[in-house]
């Protein structure tokens, strides 16, 4: 029977989700005794750095642990499931098998709960992968527990545990046919964090992946946040059965659900078909029956016309067919409709060129060639064969962010993609086209390199100090959709069409040189390996702007990124430009907790003076008035520490007073000492980073700074104050005086 997705924009579900149970309420969850056993006695579990998510979406797999992703929904940071006659259970952090992390909260109880559930035994013996700290900890609990290597057989184990991600594909034939037997794996795997170590792969080729999809569980590259204080608490918010996504499309299928529930089962079969490997029949053929009957247009997608968790249809059929395009042999790379709405089409009839560039490989990261690729159409990428197999890679697109996590889509969440030079000649395709960029890896000994590319269109490209004033008049008007502006520190990533009309890119990328440069003199950076890069985009990961390689914002902002009047003016509206390459300068000697959006704003603060020429505090939070009201308060309050920690405008107000006190160049100074310290002298503790910070900064003021520090509530150490206070003390001249009488 047929049945419809609620609040869809077309056509009917198909047949293929059917059946579906006659109604989701009434039926029970088949995993709640299996749930209950590994879950016995614990309520919290710890949170090793950042851990990563996992899907389910096998029949019999479950989630165990949630963390919160994007506004509404949940998804596992720990699942299990069966494999065959056998146990499997995964965490979302290769530091769940860190002994330093399973003795916090209740995360031991958990780890020995899942070894003896996946051995079916109160003392399973258990095989350990590469984790010798950790087989000598199950040993103290009681457990049997030996190392294994790749070449041991499984047979005389009950439970293997360990980090699969690398091993080879005999040892996860033999893991999957062990599990299949009867015996148990309990793995843990970063998905996020192995991606950045397989730069150009996909999560489908990790090891702990290809050998737990038999079960249906799989390891994303999400983050989900802590639900409880240092990691996450066991109960579930949503429905378990929601947070499997085979569960979650019978669910969509019956209709019925809240909006809440809805957007959650959305959330669950889009995040696991993002990462559903090649071959996939669990759930992939449903869906690829869902896209069939599908009648979408994603021609429009926009902040107007968004994709979201109340579109089912059109949300789950977006996410196979942008899956899908990243996968896609070059051979078979079709534009993709969403390419028209963002990053835009390029025009009919433009003329596809082959051009030859040099590459000075003694700069990693992205070379920016001035060619753009449009949607779907394949270039080709010759190098030198020297140069084959060390790394180069050809990137389609500067738009790196995805948003898989978001609830709603302004663009199609993944819309670039890199391929290896491992060849003198390499074909690339980008369904989403965009601008042709040559990465180099780091620490390239390859010295310049000739690359040609032919088949794309040339797009506007400034280079600061080469490309003329005539041939910038020329090139302005290129026909690709996006321009790139290329200083001898900063370029910037901007669409076509705010650059049409710039007459002086030359003054304008001096400015943005400059802002790196006053950066580097602030921070006591000698240089940069790189230029900093700044990338305009309709939709962003995270927040409003964010840092990283590119620094990221919305197209909000395109056109004052190219308006130098505007930028260089005591009222240009450049906080936010200046705070994320701040951001990009932190180091963690000298940002300790509570500070993170603080030291970087530094430099807001800084710029405004120098590239400005305005004194004062330039943003509304820190105007005079309202600074002295936030800072009498806290000061009323007990100045505690936890609050200056949450507020980043009122710890900011301290950063300040040591600036109106002692100037900039007792902040560069410090931070110069800190850049000269060997590892050893490096604090590592928040309490050495308090101590230093008071330490460092007294020595070079001259002044005695225990009591400010202690005004402000500032924790330092008894040794770290008496080795200062021969200095005379300091406070600031318009400190309250109430404050001060007390």
């Amino acid at each position: 029977m047929n049945r419809t997705l609620s609040l869809v924009v077309c056509a009917a579900v198909p047949a293929l989700i059917a059946p579906a149970p006659a109604a989701f309420a009434q039926a029970a969850d088949p995993s709640a005794a299996d749930r209950a056993a590994l879950l016995a006695g614990v309520r919290v579990i710890t949170a090793p750095g950042a851990p990563g998510s996992l899907a389910a979406y096998g029949r019999s797999a479950f989630p165990l642990v949630v963390g919160k992703s994007g506004r509404d929904a949940v998804e596992p940071v720990a699942a299990a499931g069966y494999l065959g006659s056998g146990r499997v259970v995964g965490f979302g952090h290769t530091g769940y098998l860190d002994p330093e992390n399973l003795v916090k909260a209740d995360t031991a109880r958990l780890f020995l709960n899942s070894v003896r559930w996946a051995g079916r035994k109160a003392a399973p013996r258990v095989g350990v992968f590469r984790y010798a700290a950790l087989q000598n900890w199950l040993k103290g609990q009681g457990i049997d527990a030996t190392m294994l290597t790749e070449s041991d057989r499984l047979d005389g184990c009950d439970v293997v545990v360990g980090a699969f991600s690398s091993v080879g594909p005999k040892t996860q034939d033999a893991l999957r046919a062990f599990a299949s037997r009867g015996g148990g794996l309990v793995g843990a795997e970063t998905g996020w964090g192995w991606l950045q170590l397989n730069d150009g792969k996909a999560l489908t080729e990790n090891g702990g992946n290809r050998v737990f999809t038999a079960a249906g569980i799989l390891w994303n590259d999400g983050t989900p946040d802590r639900t409880a204080p240092g990691g996450y608490s066991v109960d579930l918010p949503a429905e378990p059965r929601l947070l499997n996504a085979a569960a979650a499309l019978d669910a969509l299928a019956s209709g019925g659900l809240s909006k809440q529930q809805q957007a959650q089962a959305v959330f669950t079969v889009s995040r696991a078909a993002q990462g559903l490997p090649p071959g996939d029949t669990l759930l992939q053929p449903r869906l690829r029956a869902l896209e069939r009957t599908a009648s979408a247009d994603f021609t429009a997608i926009s902040k107007q016309k968004p994709v979201s968790m109340e579109t089912p249809q059109e949300r789950l059929v977006l996410t196979l067919q942008v899956r899908d395009a990243m996968r896609a042999p070059v051979g078979q790379v079709k534009a993709h409709p969403a390419a028209i709405s963002f990053p835009g089409p390029v025009p009919s009839g433009a003329k596809r060129i082959a051009r030859e560039v040099t590459i000075d490989t003694r700069t990693p990261d992205w070379h920016s060639t001035g060619l753009y690729a449009a949607p779907g159409e394949t270039i080709t990428v010759r190098i030198p064969a020297s140069a084959a197999r060390k790394g180069l890679r050809v990137r389609i697109g500067t738009h790196k962010d995805t948003l898989w996590h978001l609830d709603r889509w302004f663009r199609a969440p993944e819309i670039t993609r890199a391929f290896a030079l491992d060849a003198e000649e390499t074909k690339a395709a980008n369904a989403f086209g965009g601008a042709v960029i040559i990465e180099v890896p780091k620490n390239s000994t390859l010295g310049s390199v000739t690359v040609a590319v032919g088949g794309a269109v040339e797009a506007p490209h400034f280079v600061r100090g080469k490309t003329s004033p005539a041939e910038w008049k020329r090139v302005r008007t290129a026909p690709g959709p996006w321009a790139e502006l290329q200083g001898e520190k900063c370029i910037l990533s901007v669409p076509s069409e705010v650059v049409r009309a710039l007459d002086d890119p030359q003054a304008l990328m001096a400015y943005w040189d400059e802002v790196i440069t006053e950066c580097n003199k602030l921070y006591a950076v000698k240089s940069r390996p790189r230029p900093e890069r700044y990338c305009v985009d309709r939709q962003i990961s995270a927040g409003y702007m964010h840092a990283g390689y590119p620094i990221m914002t919305g197209d909000d902002v395109a056109a004052r990124f190219v308006d130098t009047a505007h930028l260089r003016s005591k009222d240009g509206n450049v906080w936010g430009f200046y705070h994320e390459v701040g951001h990009n300068y932190q180091e963690p000697e000298w940002t300790f907790g509570g500070t993170g959006e603080v030291t970087n704003n530094l430099f807001s603060l800084y710029g405004f003076e120098t590239l400005n020429g305005k004194t004062g505090i330039p943003h509304p939070a820190m105007e005079p008035t309202k600074v002295r009201e936030r800072l009498e308060k806290y000061l009323a309050d007990g100045a505690p520490f936890e609050q200056w920690k949450g507020d980043p405008f009122l710890a900011l107000t301290m950063y300040w007073q040591l600036r109106q006190g002692f100037g900039w160049d007792a902040y560069k100074k410090v931070f110069a000492e800190y850049a000269a310290l060997g590892p050893a002298e490096r604090p590592k503790t928040d309490a050495e980073k308090h101590d230093q910070w008071l330490v460092r900064f007294s020595r070079t003021a001259g002044r005695n700074l225990g009591p400010f520090f202690e005004a402000w509530g500032v924790p330092t150490s008894e040794k770290a104050r008496q080795s200062v206070a021969s200095l005379p003390a300091w406070m600031p001249a318009d400190w309250p005086k109430r404050a001060a009488a007390k």
